[in-house]
């Protein structure tokens, strides 16, 4: 492999459910290298510190205001604010920075790190993030490192691609018209023999959607936090949302196009 690398990885608790995806980016086309489910740390490791961006789509960190909170449970008590509704002051704890600014981009809630199930995966995360620091690649969380992170669900709503019903072995026609979508807007890419595990586990598509997200962060093409938000990202995270279309990742041809004089 000769060309640009980037990674996704859809990550969950335990490898079983944890899929990596690596495309290689050349001359006017893009590869799909490989994608696999089952995935352990020591893979994930590997492929991130091979790669020249990789996307997880898992919280880097947890919302500031939630650790306060924790913090003062843990040494005394709470201090509820008499002017904030239960609901509002608890969705402060529960979303961070990032998770409302997606929420107010694409209508949708990522999962709460501090209230889901994701919160075990973070956990994960965490310690690939700490491993990945011993090895000298240490991560900025505002993505300005190799490690971006990424919310496939949000990339495909911003790409006008299927968000909803692909997941599940009940829904593999919705994610077959998914995969179909995606290669009639970016024929350029190459599916190759990977076409078929991506048509029959949502999580190797996932993972694709991971992939195709950490190009456009590698391109400048995704969101990065401004002034206001930069403090706040390097703790909590940053998730990178494209501001271009898909077909705005081709790598430009360099066969030349003119002729002789």
């Amino acid at each position: 492999m000769g060309g640009v690398l980037t990674v996704g990885v859809d990550l969950a608790a335990e490898p079983a459910g944890t899929a990596l995806a690596v495309i290689e980016w050349s001359s006017g086309r893009a590869q799909l290298r490989d994608v696999r489910v089952g995935v352990d740390d020591n893979a994930i490791v590997d492929a991130v510190v091979g790669a020249d961006k990789a996307g997880i789509d898992c919280p880097l960190g947890w919302p500031a205001a939630f650790l306060e909170f924790i913090t003062a449970h843990h040494t005394g008590h709470v201090t509820v604010p008499n002017d904030a509704a239960g609901l509002v002051w608890r969705r402060k704890l529960a979303y961070r920075v990032t998770d409302e600014i997606v929420h107010r981009a694409v209508g949708r809630w990522p999962l709460s790190v501090a209230a889901d199930w994701i919160g075990h995966t973070a956990m994960r995360a965490a310690a690939l993030l700490a491993v990945l620091a011993d090895r000298g690649y240490p991560v900025d969380r505002t993505g300005a490192g190799v490690v971006v992170e990424v919310y496939p669900a949000a990339s495909m709503h911003i790409w006008e691609l299927p968000t909803r019903g692909y997941k599940g072995t009940a829904n593999l026609p919705r994610l077959a018209e998914l995969v179909h979508r995606l290669q009639a807007q970016i024929p350029w890419l190459d599916l190759g023999s990977h076409e078929t595990l991506c048509r029959a586990c949502d999580h190797a598509t996932d993972a694709l959607i991971a992939a195709l997200t950490a190009r456009a962060a590698a391109l400048g093409l995704a969101t990065r936090p401004d002034d206001e938000h930069l403090a706040t990202a390097r703790t909590e995270g940053w998730i990178a949302l494209p501001t271009s279309p898909l077909n705005g990742l081709q790598p430009p041809s360099t066969t030349s196009q003119h002729k002789d004089p």
